[in-house]
Order: C-alpha cells, then sequence, then structure tokens
C-alpha cells in the first residue's frame, strides 16, 4: 500500500479555477478530524465520531490503509475525501472504495464533487481497480441524485451488515474464547 501512497501526485488540478486536490500531508490530522466530525454532523452521526488524531495517524502514515486528498480551494481545505482498496475475489482484482467526501456548504452545487470523482476514477483506472464503490445513506437525496448524475446505480441485491468490535468481543466471549 505504501507503494500506491507514493505514487499519488502532489497536486490534482481540477476544470474549476482555484479548485485542486491534494494529498494529507503528516501533521494535517486534526483537519481530517475536522472533516470527518463535517460529515458527521451532516449525517446526523456526530455522537459516532470516536476518531483521534493519534488513530489517524496509524491508519493512513503508518498502516497505509487509507489515502485521505483534501479538496482546496486556493490553498485553503474546503472539503476532503478518504478511500482505501478493497479485493473482490469475482474478479481477482482490487477496487477503490470511497468511505467518505464531504464539502463545506458554501462550496456545495458548484461541480467540485463531480471533479472529485473524476480524480477519484483516474486514480482507480491509473491503479488497475476494476470498481469503485461505496455507501450512502438512503435519506440522502441530495447525494443519491448526484450519484446517478454520475453514471453510478445502488446495489439493489446486497444489503452491507457490521459488527461492531464491542459486537465481535460479545460474541467470542459468549464462546469462551480469550481476548488479548
Amino acid at each position: 500500500m505504501e507503494e500506491k501512497r507514493n505514487n499519488l501526485k502532489e497536486l490534482y488540478p481540477t476544470k474549476i479555477a482555484g479548485i485542486t486536490l491534494r494529498p494529507v500531508r503528516e501533521g494535517e490530522e486534526g483537519m481530517v478530524l475536522h472533516f470527518i466530525r463535517g460529515i458527521a454532523e451532516y449525517e446526523k452521526m456526530s455522537g459516532d465520531v470516536v476518531a483521534t488524531e493519534e488513530g489517524l495517524h496509524r491508519a493512513i502514515f503508518e498502516q497505509y490503509a487509507c489515502n485521505v486528498l483534501f479538496v482546496e480551494r486556493e490553498g485553503v481545505p474546503v472539503g476532503f475525501c478518504l478511500y482505501f482498496h478493497t479485493f473482490s475475489t469475482f474478479c481477482g482484482k482490487t477496487n477503490l472504495y470511497l468511505e467518505d467526501l464531504f464539502l463545506n456548504e458554501e462550496v456545495r452545487g458548484q461541480g467540485i464533487g463531480r471533479e472529485v470523482f473524476h480524480i477519484l476514477m483516474e486514480i482507480a483506472l491509473a491503479e488497475g481497480c476494476e470498481r469503485f464503490e461505496w455507501a450512502c445513506l438512503n435519506w440522502n437525496a441530495p447525494s443519491i441524485g448526484f450519484y446517478r448524475k454520475m453514471g453510478a446505480s445502488p446495489m439493489s441485491d446486497w444489503t452491507t451488515w457490521r459488527m461492531t468490535a464491542g459486537e465481535m468481543r460479545k460474541q467470542l466471549q459468549a464462546e469462551g474464547k480469550e481476548l488479548a
């Protein structure tokens, strides 16, 4: 994964004057957390954010678990996207999974999201990804409309399932498993 991080460009220009994307740099974990809190507030899930700057640093710069691009207007961050790679056994290839895309309210509706998607598509194709995937809350009509305009379609045959760390511990303890 470090190799993929090293292949990221220093700057991704867009067709919108003054708008660029660039990879996060060490020491900017606080700005990543700021945007995570912004998307959580938008999604009415602020109470669910437990991320820390230290955890983000570890995930981004030590484990290379994800990549973050800041959306900047005239060099000032106005949004971000966080993505990582998954693997499809059926395709035998990696996929690019977009975990979060968030833009400050004052820059929404200007075509910036479209530009971010185009850059992510270019990254995915350059890295040999077969798919570009993400999840969206069912009530988020503005985003659903945007995704449809981009040519995406929902996967109606699949439901995303989740177990939290607490649920995993509970299940393993119920089975008498010793936890580290």
